[in-house]
């Protein structure tokens, strides 16, 4: 079996239709200016769905979908000069208000990943909270994944929230395997040249109060996200989120504009280009929704990130204004 080479677009439309299949409601996006006041900006799948988690609000669809915009600045300096990091990204994600559970998400998950996207099954990791024997026995007895193949992770990294409180749960992320003739013997998914996490399912269960105390929710809810940027560079075999076609043509836009070749160009100048391509994604899309440039909240977020195109624009040697080219 082979991985299905396709476009961005490609690859969110068959997610979509994936699970509009399986009876969820195919969602909007919602804007990156979250009704939620205690965040600035959008920064994950669930965020539209907060209120649902913690019953403040009915649910609508017991099943949705959506390929949500997201923008998060905590890893801004990172920007380029890691395979994956963003500040504007696309998650794709499915989510259950108290309907499915554990064995269905996680059966979901790997029928879209090796069926629907092709990745072969040999290539995949899973990783599960420690304690969670259940999500452990699913992928083993009722997947067929070798138990080590199933890694147990601790709380950083297998307990997930949006924010210190709020509705959290422990997740059940999935690796692709860039070099699975390395072997099984020393499996450390820590290793990002070898590893990506594209798909993580959260069983989103508890509300953490400040004090950090855990409730259980009034329902048992699903919410997952699949970074769309990852997949992209899984299917197209390229070596980084940024040579995907979601961003490259930017990067090469404003290649031509500097007058010079990518490819040929070295590390430094291949991460202003990158800095340059992921910006400009969020930049044109917090204007599209309504935010301006300021001294303060997400108008100063913006502010900064256009200042940083133009930096690196400088620094590539592109003079005047360029990013309306881009």
């Amino acid at each position: 079996m082979s991985a299905k080479k396709l476009t961005g677009n490609e690859i969110r439309q068959k997610f979509l239709d994936f699970y509009a299949q399986r009876e969820h409601a195919i969602l909007p996006s919602a804007s990156l200016v979250p009704e939620d006041p205690t965040v600035l900006l959008t920064i994950a799948g669930m965020l539209p769905f907060k209120p649902i988690f913690l019953g403040q609000q009915p649910r609508k669809y017991p099943r949705a979908t959506t390929s949500q915009k997201c923008i998060r600045t905590n890893d801004i300096e990172n920007v380029g000069r890691t395979a994956r990091h963003h500040t504007f990204f696309e998650m794709l994600g499915n989510f259950s208000f108290g309907d499915y559970f554990k064995p269905e998400a996680i059966a979901f998950a790997w029928e879209l990943s090796t069926k629907t996207f092709g990745l072969p099954p040999d290539r995949l990791v899973v990783s599960v909270f420690r304690e969670d024997d259940e999500a452990f026995a699913i992928w083993r007895d009722q997947i067929g994944i070798p138990a080590h193949r199933i890694q147990r992770m601790g709380e950083e990294d297998n307990f997930w929230a949006s924010g210190p409180t709020g509705p959290c749960g422990p997740c059940s992320e999935i690796y692709y395997d860039f070099h699975p003739e390395l072997g099984d013997e020393n499996i450390d998914l820590e290793d990002d040249s070898r590893f990506i996490e594209f798909y993580n399912l959260v069983f989103m269960q508890y509300n953490r109060d400040a004090q950090g105390n855990l409730t259980p929710l009034e329902n048992r809810n699903i919410d997952t996200g699949m970074g769309l940027e990852r997949m992209a560079q899984i299917l197209q075999k390229v070596p980084n989120n940024y040579e995907t076609d979601l961003i490259f043509p930017i990067i090469k836009t404003a290649a031509d504009i500097a007058g010079i070749d990518y490819g040929k160009s070295d590390d430094k100048t291949k991460v202003s280009l990158k800095v340059i391509g992921d910006h400009v994604r969020a930049v044109a899309n917090l204007i599209a929704d309504g935010v301006t440039a300021s001294n303060v909240g997400r108008g100063y977020i913006l502010r900064r990130l256009i200042r940083r195109v133009v930096r690196h624009g400088r620094l590539i040697g592109i003079s005047g204004e360029f990013t309306s080219k881009v």
